[in-house]
């Protein structure tokens, strides 16, 4: 699902999708090896990384 650029209204959408009986969960990094990996471009980032350079996308809180 594609996200406004500062995620707004996305609580509204994630309720409505639950309230019928969808899971919504939230995205985290992936791991590759030593890194963490942006789950929407592939890009690999230091550990320390809380937001993918190559395609600006953050983990949801």
């Amino acid at each position: 699902m594609a996200t406004s650029p500062n995620d707004a209204g996305d609580d509204v959408v994630d309720q409505f999708l639950s309230d019928r009986g969808h899971t919504v969960e939230r995205v985290g990094w992936e791991q590759e090896y030593n890194k963490k990996q942006c789950p929407d471009c592939g890009g690999l980032h230091d550990t320390a990384a809380s937001s993918c350079t190559v395609c600006g996308w953050e983990p949801t809180p």
